[in-house]
C-alpha cells in the first residue's frame, strides 16, 4: 500500500509533523501502480471474532452465504462471518465465485457436482418439477440451487 510511516495513540504534535514531512519527502507513487492496486482482488477476507482477527485466505472458501447483515463465510475447518455485502463480494471475487441461489456465492473449485434433491422429479434440467444441490469438495453440506440459477447445472456439465 506503499505506507511510508505511522503514528501511535496518543499522536504527539512534533511526531505527527514529522511524519507528514517524510510524506512530502517521498515521490508520490505512479498512477498505473495505484489503478492497478484498486482493481486486484484481495487475497484473503478479514473477520473479527473475540478481539481478534482472522485472515481468511480466498482460495480455501467453499461458499459464501449472506445471513441478515452478515456473509457466512465457510471454509473446509469452519465458519466466519463477515460484514460485507454478497453483491460487493460477488464483484470482486466473480472469476472464482458462482451464484447458485440470491443468497449463496460458491467457489467454482469447490464444486463437486450437481444431485437432485431427494424426493424431486428426475425431469431434465429445465424441467419444472427437479431441485438441484451442489456437492461440495471440503464440505458435506448440500446448498440448494434456485430455480432462477438451474443453468449453471448446464454450464458445469459441459
Amino acid at each position: 500500500m506503499h505506507a511510508i510511516d505511522y503514528l501511535l495513540k496518543p499522536i504527539r504534535a512534533a511526531r505527527l509533523l514529522e511524519a507528514l514531512a517524510m510524506v512530502r519527502s517521498k515521490a508520490a507513487p505512479k498512477v498505473e501502480a495505484l489503478a492497478q492496486m484498486r482493481h486486484a482482488p484481495r487475497t484473503s477476507l478479514s473477520a473479527g471474532e473475540r478481539g481478534k482477527v482472522h485472515l481468511i485466505p480466498v482460495s480455501s472458501i467453499i461458499y459464501l452465504r449472506a445471513e441478515l447483515k452478515y456473509v457466512t463465510v465457510r471454509t473446509r475447518e469452519r465458519e466466519h462471518l463477515v460484514e460485507e455485502s454478497l453483491t460487493r463480494l460477488e464483484e470482486e471475487f466473480g472469476e472464482k465465485f458462482v451464484r447458485v441461489h440470491r443468497s449463496c456465492l460458491v467457489a467454482r473449485a469447490a464444486i463437486r457436482g450437481f444431485e437432485r434433491a431427494s424426493g424431486t422429479s428426475s425431469e431434465g434440467v429445465s424441467g419444472e418439477g427437479g431441485q438441484w444441490e451442489v456437492l461440495l469438495n471440503g464440505c458435506d453440506e448440500r446448498i440448494a440451487v434456485s430455480r432462477r440459477q438451474q443453468h449453471i447445472v448446464r454450464e458445469f456439465s459441459k
